[in-house]
């Protein structure tokens, strides 16, 4: 109520001034015909300078905040992965049968376009599950995640993610897999169908956490060229990456 009776405030502040000063010009200059004139002249040019205020400057305001959310955003994915996902993409490579193909086809380099990222990340939805899990790849697994629970209550507690529905997505299915393991208290005698199960859980949040790596990739390719530069340099896809130049 007192924002309205503040609006109402300053409206009838200006209106009362506009009047006035027509009133002004009409008593210093006596011509009340050209004052009509000018202000219905004035009046029309009202629907035009809405338009540029609404449609056009709105528009590029939110644009502008729209990019600066996005690159807060970003800030706490690439929390993430220097937290949690770069290591837990380096303990799914170790389960997969298949590393080499994935592996060779995430050598990012410089010259990468976004038809590359763009590529790359539609083969990477369709990646078939070729997850090999033994007993000691899933209890390195469980104690990994294990430590990273607290990390990743409170990056699902981030409000602004919210508005990445891709980036939450991966966080519940890594939550997941992580509250799965953890009611795993011996996995030598998991029968074969829970075993099964656990491959679909990892299949899904390793996917996940892959294709989102890719798009951050891509961001810092843009954005943040030194950050990209340590990125490839660290790449948990390239065996041979070193971070010494």
């Amino acid at each position: 109520m007192k924002n309205r009776s503040w609006y109402l405030s300053i409206f009838t502040i200006f209106i009362g001034l506009s009047v006035i000063f027509y009133y002004i010009q009409i008593l210093l200059f006596h011509n009340t015909h050209e004052t009509f004139f000018l202000f219905f002249q004035d009046l029309s040019f009202v629907p035009i300078d809405v338009l540029l205020v609404t449609f056009f400057l709105d528009r590029l305001m939110k644009k502008r905040e729209k990019q600066a959310f996005l690159n807060k955003l970003n800030m706490v994915i690439g929390v993430f992965f220097n937290d949690i996902g770069i290591d837990f993409i380096k303990k799914c490579n170790n389960i997969l049968k298949d590393a080499d193909a994935i592996n060779s086809s995430l050598q990012i380099t410089a010259n990468w376009t976004d038809k590359d990222f763009a590529s790359v990340k539609k083969n990477l939805a369709l990646t078939p599950n070729h997850l090999a899990p033994d007993t000691k790849n899933l209890e390195s697994l469980q104690n990994f995640l294990q430590t990273k629970k607290e990390s990743l209550l409170a990056l699902l507690a981030n409000p602004n993610l919210l508005e990445h529905d891709e980036f939450t997505n991966l966080l519940w299915a890594v939550f997941h897999l992580a509250d799965e393991l953890s009611q795993r208290e011996n996995f030598t005698a998991l029968p074969q169908t829970d075993i099964d199960h656990l491959k679909v859980d990892i299949h899904r949040a390793y996917k996940l956490v892959i294709i989102e790596w890719v798009s951050y990739i891509k961001h810092l390719k843009r954005d943040y060229p030194y950050l990209f530069s340590v990125a490839i340099r660290t790449n948990p896809f390239n065996p041979d990456a070193k971070v010494v130049i």
